[in-house]
């Protein structure tokens, strides 16, 4: 039933409000670490191919991910610099204005959510389950900080809002364009992430619930090939070499499949239990508690008051909640496709809840809207606030560096642990600089001089990654520093803090710390922690994401040793 116009512009200001709120929280803080990238996904999985889509070529060479998200970011950036020289000119002298784009379109992409999550709602149930949903994706802690960075993650969740809008379309009235949208939006939902995908399972279910209406077979089987075109040509044009360059596309998915179903144990550091329990608790400060057990809650109700709804979106939240448990490896961001779907159960849970009381008290009606809103939200709009606070401050590793270029000569040698990107070392302004661009001769820590599994000598060495960096640590190494020249050393709880996650995985590296702190004079030393605050154990999310309360600002506890033993000892 349409509103009347008032009731309308009620509903619109409170939904702009709520788009409002949300793009502040992502916006709050996005200069966060630049001019360096420290996350290591967005130092290289989609800006760089936005950056080197200006020489001509919009092929991306990259389908380990999607490249939805890259062509929008190239969007930008031609908005924001115009041509190619203006762009590789900022990237390489200023690439911190870059990032900002890349961040920005995240953040624009993202809160988009908000209002489709609403439209959802409204179409599905009714407008204050929309309302409570679009208030929790607005202020929720993951959608707002993956905001933050130039990533796929939190863009995805607006194409797979619209999905949900569409599929209620196709429940509600089962029209041939409602299909179409719908397949359109999974198409643009799996060309930003390929699980985004998942936003296809309702819209089956919906033309599975209306084939069985009378006469409704033959519009649901014609509404189902429509959404399939659809979908081809949504993936397709946002992603238009997955076929014009599909060797690259396959070996992408092959390689990402691959990679998420890898055993855990090849990522030091994954402690805690996986599957089904790990999500879970990552929903309690994702989405928040009381949230995940309104989702919970609504499931009785919504059964009981509309099982067509309930088909919908619980299969659909239970069936990617499984399927990203038996993968190898668990990160909370991989869950963001099921949080609209998420937020519309917590906010029907929510409205069941006002209409008790509003049952009960019809005077409490507005009263009782204000409270369940500021209930649901609450835990958000705190971790959000508190999270944007944090990205605000300057970070421990630009910190770091500030030190290192006032107290540490050009051309002096280091070790520098895998904690910042290769940037951090070019000095390209500074007469200081290396023939090679660089401020400071990096010890390569690109190969161990040992065998990663028996610590045993190899000649040459073996390549040593990100990933298994602390299993390349051993004692000796120490030596192999001051015989070298290499008199400082500095170290990121971020590397560190894996070898002592799992201690018994990796003895020698518990050993190479120990000795660094015992041979090592500490010099300096940038804490992202606040004053007499505990440091957080290790953990891939919150080590990344400083949803603790114990951080004062990002980055890892760096510091810098100063050795002095052998070549050292004279320097």
């Amino acid at each position: 039933m349409r509103l009347p116009a008032p009731d309308r512009l009620r509903w619109g200001i409170a939904v702009g409000v709520l788009v409002l709120a949300g793009l502040v929280l992502r916006l709050w803080g996005i200069r966060s670490g630049l001019p360096y990238a420290y996350n290591a996904d967005e130092s290289s999985h989609f800006l760089p191919q936005a950056v080197g889509m200006f020489r001509g070529d919009l092929d991306p060479h990259y389908f380990i991910n999607p490249p939805g998200f890259t062509y929008a970011t190239h969007i930008g950036l031609r908005l924001r610099f115009g041509g190619a020289d203006s762009v590789w000119s900022a990237f390489a002298n200023d690439p911190g204005s870059v990032y900002v784009v890349g961040r920005v379109v995240s953040a624009l992409i993202g809160v988009t959510s908000v209002w489709l999550v609403y439209l959802a709602g409204v179409r599905l149930l009714d407008r204050r389950t929309g309302i409570f949903a679009a208030g929790l994706l607005s202020v929720a802690f993951l959608p707002v900080f993956y905001g933050h960075l130039a990533l796929n993650d939190a863009p995805t969740v607006a194409p797979v809002a619209l999905g949900l809008w569409a599929s209620a379309g196709v429940l509600r009235y089962g029209r041939d364009r409602d299909y179409l949208i719908a397949g359109l939006a999974v198409g643009l939902a799996a060309a930003l992430k390929y699980t985004g995908g998942i936003v296809l399972l309702p819209v089956l279910i919906g033309a599975v619930i209306q084939a069985a209406q009378p006469d409704g077979r033959v519009p649901a089987v014609r509404g189902t090939m429509l959404a399939f075109v659809a979908f081809a040509v949504g993936f397709v044009a946002a992603n238009p070499y997955a076929l014009l360059n599909f060797d690259d596309f396959w070996f992408g998915i092959a390689h990402q499949s691959s990679a998420a179903g890898g055993e855990t144990t090849t990522k030091l550091g994954s402690t805690r239990g996986g599957g089904v329990g790990f999500y879970v608790w990552t929903l309690t400060w994702g989405l928040g508690i009381i949230p995940s057990v309104a989702a919970v809650g609504a499931l009785f109700p919504l059964w009981r008051d509309d099982r067509r709804v309930w088909f919908m979106l619980v299969p659909t939240v239970v069936f990617f909640l499984l399927f990203m448990s038996i993968q190898g490896r668990f990160f909370a961001r991989w869950l963001l496709p099921v949080y609209p779907a998420l937020a519309l159960l917590a906010g029907y849970a929510g409205t069941r809840l006002v209409e008790l009381v509003e049952f009960r008290r019809p005077r409490w009606q507005p009263a009782a809207l204000v409270v369940v809103g500021l209930v649901l939200c609450g835990q958000g709009l705190f971790s959000s606030v508190h999270v944007a606070r944090v990205l605000a401050r300057e970070d421990t590793r630009n910190e770091t560096r500030d030190w290192m270029v006032k107290n540490i000569r050009a051309n002096e040698k280091i070790v520098l642990e895998p904690v910042v990107p290769a940037s951090w070392l070019s000095d390209l302004d500074s007469v200081n600089a290396r023939d090679d661009g660089t401020r400071w001769s990096r010890y390569p820590t690109s190969r161990s001089p040992w065998d990663l599994r028996t610590g045993k000598p190899v000649k040459g060495g073996v390549s040593v990654f990100l990933e298994n960096y602390v299993r390349s640590l051993d004692p000796r190494l120490i030596e192999r520093y001051t015989a070298g020249g290499y008199c400082w050393v500095i170290t990121g709880s971020t590397q560190r803090g894996r070898a002592e996650a799992e201690p018994e995985e990796v003895p020698r590296a518990i050993q190479y710390y120990e000795k660094l702190d015992k041979v090592g004079k500490l010099v300096f030393e940038s804490s992202p922690y606040k004053k007499g605050a505990d440091p957080v154990k290790f953990d891939f999310d919150w080590s990344f994401d400083y949803y603790p309360g114990a951080y004062e600002r990002p980055g890892a506890i760096m510091k810098v040793y100063r050795l002095t033993g052998g070549k050292c000892a004279s320097a």
